[in-house]
């Protein structure tokens, strides 16, 4: 059987077609112009772009493997449950503490969103294991001590407009406004800091995550930048899912934010419903730009994963801390 170009639009149209049929048919209203379906799922065609994800020629480097000689940092696993911001949703997280780390001075903080992603073998995250990056670049000096705090999304919601779901992930990263700050500066942060010293100062704290969490990681700073100074962003979703694609315009208007910014795009990141994440990214860059905040925004051929971003991690993390107090220049 020959298939021609045209015969293979068909049947995309024809599969796209009979997705909407269905989301329709399993949609509710919950409010003005959002539309959830809750088990639909990506179209067919949203679901070809994000299958991309291992496009490019991205392996882990030296410093994102384990290191003789190089003193391990411990990670413990916790269970949380929302009393206040998002009452009765759940979440596994995981805390990262040094070797080093004995209490004398506080400790730099990272939050990772979609934290198993970042714990190594993860469908999310692929092959990277943040802490052993953290191993590395502490014990070489090239990064301040520095205690990882990896978070799930909660485990119940509305799940993605039109795609939908049954998390509450699209509802804490994609919405603008401060609601997931206040879950983590008024609930969980605090459940870390019971335990171990950590710096109040904005500039000694970072956000992390991929996607809808790397919009999540650029919020959390944006909305507090007296509580978060950092951020990491890869292919963040900037996209009209909750009003992130309403960004590039608020940061080219709204006074300059103290913050530092890393993004992460590529050449083959989703291209979905809800807008075109390689563009998206590049009119984030181009905001950060004209306002003149401290950024980076390095642009590859990756997809819509953390291969890209988990490649270069080692020196996305020297850039970050690159003048923070202590931390030597890098010595490859």
């Amino acid at each position: 059987m020959k298939v021609t170009r045209f015969g293979l639009c068909v049947v995309t149209f024809l599969a796209t077609a009979t997705w909407r049929a269905s989301a329709q048919e399993d949609s509710r209203i919950v409010g003005p112009g959002i539309v959830e379906a809750p088990v639909s799922g990506p179209s067919p065609k949203d679901a070809a772009s994000l299958s991309l994800g291992e496009a490019g020629p991205y392996e882990l480097g030296p410093d994102s493997k384990p290191q003789d000689g190089v003193p391990k940092g411990a990670v413990t696993k916790y269970h949380h449950k929302s009393e206040k911001v998002y009452p009765g949703v759940e979440r596994d997280y995981w805390v990262y503490v040094p070797a080093q780390h004995d209490g004398a001075k506080p400790a730099c903080l990272m939050v990772f969103q979609d934290g198993a992603y970042y714990l190594g073998n993860s469908p999310g995250g692929g092959k990277l294991a943040a802490p052993v990056v953290f191993d590395n670049l502490i014990h070489k000096g090239e990064m301040p001590l520095t205690i990882g705090l990896f978070i799930n999304a909660g485990d119940k919601g509305p799940g993605y407009p039109i795609w939908g779901g049954r998390d509450n992930r699209s509802v804490e990263y994609d919405s603008l406004g401060d609601r997931y700050a206040r879950f983590l500066i008024e609930e969980l942060i605090p459940e870390v800091t019971k335990k171990y010293r950590v710096t109040d100062d904005r500039a000694g704290r970072a956000t992390v995550g991929l996607s809808s969490g790397g919009i999540a990681a650029f919020t959390l700073a944006w909305e507090r930048p007296d509580v978060f100074g950092k951020v990491i962003s890869y292919c963040g979703s900037y996209i009209d899912a909750r009003g992130g694609h309403n960004y590039p315009g608020l940061v080219r208007k709204t006074m300059k934010k103290p913050i530092r910014v890393y993004l992460q795009s590529g050449a083959h990141d989703a291209n979905v419903v809800f807008g075109d994440l390689a563009l998206a990214n590049r009119q984030m860059a181009s905001a950060l730009e004209y306002a003149e905040y401290d950024y980076k925004f390095v642009f590859g051929e990756g997809g819509h994963s953390l291969k890209h971003g988990g490649a270069i991690f080692p020196d996305t993390l020297r850039w970050l801390w690159r003048d923070y107090p202590g931390v030597k220049p890098a010595t490859k």
